[in-house]
């Protein structure tokens, strides 16, 4: 009963940051379709601190109503005036919040790149078009074959997306693994990782070759779960987490991964593959090394 009352109450309370700092977000939203230059940068700005103070009020939401220690590794030196690309494992979507701790205020507010079509979502499109989520445009190969004259054209629509962020700092989110960790996936994939699934490259590749210029570092950001089983959000505002680990490496972003063309050369997508290989390596032997100082 208690872990019920807790979750209702912490739903509740979400709910009600929610519901007072959307309008303000909202106006200053219609604002950017009506102005330009600088006073559209000034509007953006404004979005950007209602959705930061959003995520700071949901934190203190959590600190009060919540057990969960959130233990954050390898923070220092993280600055809001730098571009990051953070690269992380995906398990549950605690990840998120895990992310709003251990990033939010202290790195630019983060993006996710969307499918274009997913800026028609009532409101929430408006929002993450207000916040300057690059929305892209991908066209598969099938696609391609039929209309070879628009090859090349999802990548300078998603280029364009982003010019924005020349003039202002980003934190683009990436998860490699392209869904959520289970061992049924990881046995479905035959995954040679432990605690991970395979990696896919091709949509780091596509954000690196629109915006790798305008990213100063990666973030290789690691998510752990000390308890047996992996949390869901229920779990999480329900009192049931007690701790969750947030390992963060400051990595430096090699030029060459952007200076090549994934798609079309066999030895440039080796080299990029075998770059997220590397990492993803590092990256399953540091959870088993977190689990092991937990155990």
């Amino acid at each position: 009963m208690r872990h019920l009352l807790t979750g209702i109450a912490v739903t509740l309370l979400l709910l009600l940051n929610t519901l007072v700092l959307i309008g303000p977000l909202m106006v200053f939203a219609l604002l950017k379709l009506v102005f330009q230059s600088e006073m559209r940068d000034n509007c953006s700005a404004a979005v950007m601190w209602i959705a930061e103070t959003w995520c700071e009020i949901n934190k203190l939401i959590f600190k009060i109503c919540l057990p969960t220690q959130w233990e954050i590794r390898g923070d220092e030196g993280l600055r809001g005036d730098t571009s990051y690309l953070v690269i992380g494992n995906h398990q549950s979507w605690v990840d998120i919040p895990a992310l709003v701790q251990a990033l939010n205020r202290r790195t630019p507010f983060f993006k996710f790149f969307l499918k274009k079509e997913l800026i028609w979502v009532p409101f929430l499109g408006l929002a993450w078009w207000a916040l300057d989520y690059p929305f892209m445009k991908r066209y598969t190969k099938a696609f391609l074959a039929r209309h070879p004259e628009l090859k090349g054209k999802d990548l300078e629509i998603t280029r364009e997306a982003c010019e924005l962020f020349k003039r202002q700092p980003v934190t683009v989110v990436n998860y490699l693994e392209g869904t959520r960790f289970t061992p049924a996936k990881k046995a479905q994939q035959a995954s040679p990782y432990r605690h991970l699934l395979k990696p896919k490259a091709g949509g780091v590749a596509f954000v690196l070759a629109a915006m790798g210029e305008q990213l100063d570092a990666v973030l290789d950001v690691t998510v752990v779960y000390p308890s047996a089983r992996i949390p869901g959000f229920w779990d999480l505002i329900s009192g049931r987490v007690p701790r969750v680990i947030v390992d963060i490496k400051t990595r430096e972003l090699d030029p060459a991964l952007w200076q090549g063309d994934y798609e079309n050369d066999p030895v440039f997508r080796v080299y990029v593959q075998d770059w997220v290989n590397r990492l993803w390596e590092e990256k399953d032997a540091r959870i088993a090394e977190l689990r092991g100082l937990i155990s």
